[in-house]
This record gives structure tokens, C-alpha cells and sequence, in this order.
């Protein structure tokens, strides 16, 4: 943690507020999957993308340094928010160096390559390291009404942002290492130009089988329904991230399991996880059911808050192996901005005593799946600077009049 102080107080990082003011004035260029796609196959030139990301990058990163600084003072100060500081810093400035640089000449291109690598490498823990942030700031400060909106605001933004810039790099260092995956010689990128979505479901629900019956010593079963309605009898394929997906399905068939297990502990047979995929004009919808019990209304929305995470936070080890941040609660936020990421969506329908459905959209057409970025400007700022009013709405007591005693008159 010292390092991370005595690296902002250092000259090096003297100019880091120059140029965050310097590249946040631009807004940063959605892509498409098709643009990701057209440019991947046909039109792979490493120097244009080199051009396009030395300024992308730090127009992207500069964009959500800015907002950082509207978080509390004390959240700020805490350990965790300055080591991620100066790996943002840091980074910044690295990419920042290539501007000037001759996008002609080779040795340039593979050090601005090895450059990536080492900017992704250094934030590969930077969402569990902004988790512990906000754990060190709840414990030490507790929550209120105004900070757990503006950390929910700016979280979901920031890790949106860090969504895409990983996007960007993996893109760039996939495509131009020289060297093709084995395993997936088709892809394009971290692209699949033909995703098999059914797959990729089978691929999340076997992995979490395998948790769930080392866990529990038992598992639910999968029933599978597939919907072709543009051809009929076609496998349902889609431009995508693999990746992306596995990840949000993978936390869904977590939680449905543990659900189905825990509810029905004391019978026999558990009742199946039921998935819907339907591929429509504009539309790949995922729907997956299960009979875990449900969830009351009232706690849906806190399912996706940060802030109000009920999970313990992690044993500090070296989990890069385990579930991907099973311990901060922050699988459903991060896989609904995953499906947000590309114009989609995850959204949870419950029916308390029951059980819960589950919904991931995704857009059909690549030419749609558009990039969502947060922009920082004027809106933005209102979002930080807006305070919780009174209720415009009557708010039910908890001991509701005695109508009847009442000696005034209506």
C-alpha cells in the first residue's frame, strides 16, 4: 500500500491530472460486434488499430477517473482506493507514451502490445479490490441512503467501463500475437462468429453440477427447450463473446441450484432447472426457472446492489481458480452489466414460496450489439450531486392506525 501512495506523491505521476482533464474531454466511440468482427477478419491491420487505441484507451480510462473523485472522501482514502488509483495512474500514462510514437515502425507496435499485456495483467483484481474498498468504508462508516446511490451509480459505470477496456485489449493481443487458439481456430478475437448458445449453456450448467455436488453432494437436473422461430430446426447461433455469456449463465445456474438444494433438502427428488432459448428478429432471449423458493419482491433490486451485499467477504488467498467473486456477492450486478455490456439485459421474476425466473436478453443482429459506455459529463455529475428528498409517495407505518379507536371525525 505504501508503494501505491509513494507512486502518486512521485514525479512520474506528477502529469496524471493534466492529462485525465486532457483525454476526459473527448467522449469514447462505441463499437459493434459487427465492426468488431469486420475489422478482426478482413481488415486486420495492426497499425490502425494501434492508431485507434492510443487514444481510445486513455479517453475511456480518463473518462472514469474523473468520476472517482466524486466518490466520499473516506472511501477514497481507504487502502484499497489508492493502490487502484495508482494502477489506473499508471496505466494511463503508459498508453499515453505511445502517442507520439511511429505507428510505421515494428518494435513500436510489439512493445505497445506488450504494453497491454502488462496494463491487463495489473488490473486483473481490480473488482475485488474496489469490493474490499467499499467492505473497509461499510465497516468503518456504515451505509447511507445518498452514498449507497452514488456508489451504485459510479460502480456500475466503472465496471462497465473496465468491461470494455478489456475488450479493447484482449481484442488487439489476441489478434495480432500471431499465434491462433487451438482450441477455437474460428474465432475472432474473443469472438465467436457463430456462438452456439445451447453450448454454452450446457458448458455453465456442468460446471456448476460439478460445484454444486461437491458442495451439497447433489444436484438439480437441466431441462432444455430450444426456439428457432427465423429457421426452424437451426442450431441457435449468434455473434458473441463465449466468455461473456459462460459468465452470466454460470452465476445464474449457481444460484438456481443452491436454491432448488436448500428448499428441497428433505425430499427425494429435486425438481429440474427449466431453460427456454428463443431466437427472435431483434432478440436472443435466455429464460431459466427453477423451484428454489423465489425471493420477496422487496429484495430483488438488493440482489444487484453493492452496497448491500450480504456476503462474507473473501478469504484472502490466491482464488483465481474458484468461482469468479463468490465472495463479494457481486456475480448478479456484474453479470447483468455483462449482458448490458452489448445492448442486452438480465433481469429476475420471482414468485416468493416458489421460485425464480431468470431472463438474459441478447441482441440477434451484430450490427445492434453497440458497446454501452459511460460518458462522463453533465448528467453525470447531477447523478453525484443529487440528494435523497422525501418520499413523494405515503410510506406505509409499521403499526397502521387503529381507525376504530380514533375519536376525531372524517
Amino acid at each position: 500500500m505504501k508503494f501505491a501512495q509513494l507512486l502518486l506523491k512521485s514525479s512520474s505521476v506528477s502529469g496524471i491530472p493534466k492529462q485525465v482533464e486532457r483525454f476526459a474531454k473527448f467522449s469514447p466511440s462505441p463499437l459493434s460486434m459487427k465492426q468488431f468482427i469486420d475489422f478482426g477478419s478482413a481488415n486486420a491491420c495492426e497499425k490502425t488499430s494501434f492508431v485507434f487505441l492510443r487514444q481510445e484507451l486513455p479517453v475511456r480510462l480518463a473518462n472514469i477517473m474523473k468520476e472517482i473523485d466524486f466518490l466520499p472522501d473516506k472511501l477514497l482514502g481507504t487502502p484499497s482506493l489508492k493502490l487502484l488509483i495508482s494502477w489506473y495512474s499508471q496505466s494511463l500514462l503508459e498508453i499515453v507514451d505511445f502517442l507520439e510514437k511511429d505507428p510505421d515502425d515494428k518494435d513500436v507496435l510489439t512493445n505497445f502490445t506488450q504494453t497491454l499485456v502488462n496494463v491487463r495483467n495489473r488490473h486483473n483484481n481490480v473488482v475485488p479490490t474496489m469490493a474490499q474498498g467499499v467492505v473497509e468504508y461499510k465497516d468503518a462508516f456504515g451505509v447511507d441512503p445518498v452514498t449507497n446511490q452514488n456508489v451504485q451509480y459510479f460502480l456500475d459505470r466503472f465496471y462497465m467501463s473496465r468491461i470494455s477496456t478489456r475488450m479493447l485489449m484482449n481484442q488487439h493481443t489476441l489478434i495480432f500475437d500471431g499465434s491462433v487458439n487451438p482450441a477455437h481456430p474460428k474465432h475472432i478475437g474473443s469472438i465467436d462468429p457463430s456462438c452456439d448458445v445451447v453450448e454454452v449453456i450446457k458448458d455453465a450448467y456442468e460446471t456448476s453440477k460439478m460445484l454444486c455436488e461437491q458442495y451439497y453432494l447433489t444436484s438439480p437436473d437441466m431441462e432444455i427447450t430450444e426456439v428457432n422461430s427465423k429457421n426452424p430446426d437451426q442450431p441457435l447461433h449468434i455473434v458473441y463473446v463465449p466468455s461473456h455469456l459462460y459468465h452470466m449463465l454460470f452465476e445464474l445456474f449457481k444460484n438456481a441450484m443452491r436454491a432448488t438444494v436448500e428448499t428441497h433438502e428433505m425430499s427425494l427428488t429435486l425438481p429440474p432447472i427449466k431453460v427456454r432459448v428463443a431466437l427472435g428478429t431483434e432478440d436472443l432471449t435466455i429464460k431459466m426457472c427453477d423451484r428454489g423458493g423465489g425471493v420477496p419482491l422487496r429484495k430483488i433490486e438488493r440482489l444487484f446492489s453493492y452496497m448491500y451485499s450480504t456476503a462474507p467477504s473473501p478469504v484472502h488467498e490466491d482464488n483465481s481458480r474458484n468461482a469468479p467473486l463468490a465472495g463479494f456477492g457481486y456475480g448478479l450486478p456484474i453479470s447483468r452489466l455483462y449482458a448490458k455490456y452489448f445492448q442486452g439485459d438480465l433481469q429476475l421474476y420471482s414468485m416468493e414460496g416458489y421460485g425464480t425466473a431468470a431472463v438474459v436478453y441478447l441482441k440477434a443482429l451484430s450490427s445492434e450489439s453497440v458497446e454501452r459506455l459511460p460518458v462522463f459529463n453533465k448528467s453525470a455529475l447531477r447523478h453525484y450531486q443529487t440528494s435523497i428528498e422525501a418520499d413523494d409517495w405515503c410510506m406505509p407505518s409499521k403499526d397502521p392506525k387503529k381507525l376504530g379507536n380514533s375519536k376525531g371525525t372524517l
